[in-house]
């Protein structure tokens, strides 16, 4: 597929003249993994057509009858890989779709994770833009369909609602193009580290209820030391959620750990070609 370029983020300060290079289903050598999650209907495969110049290059999930969508882009000589998760209303996998994208997300350890919502439907989204939050600390808000929203007489205050969740927050209207070179921005922002995002979550009250995370986390990490957010992991424990105590019981997290650990040696080896 010929790579395609297009002149994007000239207002970015600290590169005026990084350009975006979509790069189709090239994911092979690449330096981040971008997952984009969000309700269905959002435009959230709008926005991955945008970043990877695709219009359709679908799989499946390993072991799964679910669709995925792969590709890649490169933006400020870095490559990025962007994964399309299912759309989702929820983390608490009670479907296979919920199952893969919170699976993915947690353990895959995405570099960052956009989370596409619609303008004209924020509250609904927030649901799971929360749940997220409560997952990875590594996250952009792309609030899209803005167009959309400007007709209905609604306004975002984006600034206002990125300081409440403590990530960055960026309007978009992705079939036209608009917002894409501030998203691009953002999430090389995030995937490099250049800013600390400090994400909201809701306190835990109960005394007896930190003081279960806290034993569980302890046993989490003792049998899984490389996997992330053990916390999260030990609250969905209390809370009864089967899918979790299943993939303890049958060792899938050890599985995940392996599988985690082999996407980052391709990641490096991939990075290393790529610089050679």
């Amino acid at each position: 597929m010929t790579q395609k370029t297009i002149d994007q983020c000239e207002i970015c300060p600290a590169n005026p003249n990084a350009k975006l290079v979509q790069l189709g289903p090239d994911t092979n050598a690449h330096e981040y993994v971008i997952a984009l999650a969000g309700n269905p209907n959002v435009g959230k495969s709008t926005v991955f057509n945008q970043l990877t110049g695709l219009r359709q290059h679908t799989g499946n999930w390993p072991g799964k009858t679910v669709s995925r969508a792969e590709g890649a882009y490169s933006f400020d000589n870095k490559r990025y890989k962007v994964i399309d998760l299912p759309g989702t209303y929820s983390l608490l996998s009670t479907s296979t779709d919920e199952e893969i994208a919170r699976d993915f997300i947690l353990f895959g350890q995405p570099d960052v994770t956009v989370v596409v919502v619609d303008a004209t439907r924020l509250t609904r989204n927030l649901n799971l833009v929360l749940q997220i939050l409560d997952i990875t600390d590594r996250v952009v808000v792309n609030i899209n369909l803005i167009d959309e929203a400007q007709r209905m007489g609604i306004s975002i205050d984006a600034r206002g609602l990125s300081r409440e969740l403590g990530v960055p927050v960026v309007l978009t209207a992705a079939r036209s193009g608009e917002g894409m070179p501030e998203l691009l921005r953002e999430i090389a922002i995030v995937a490099t580290g250049r800013i600390q995002t400090k994400p909201f979550r809701f306190a835990t009250t109960s005394r007896n209820v930190q003081r279960g995370i806290d034993r569980l986390s302890k046993m989490i990490h003792r049998a899984f030391p490389s996997i992330p957010n053990v916390r999260w992991i030990a609250l969905r424990l209390l809370e009864g959620d089967q899918s979790i105590i299943d993939a303890i019981r049958l060792d899938e997290l050890g599985l995940l750990e392996t599988l985690r650990e082999k996407e980052e040696r391709v990641r490096r080896e991939g990075a290393e070609y790529g610089q050679a």
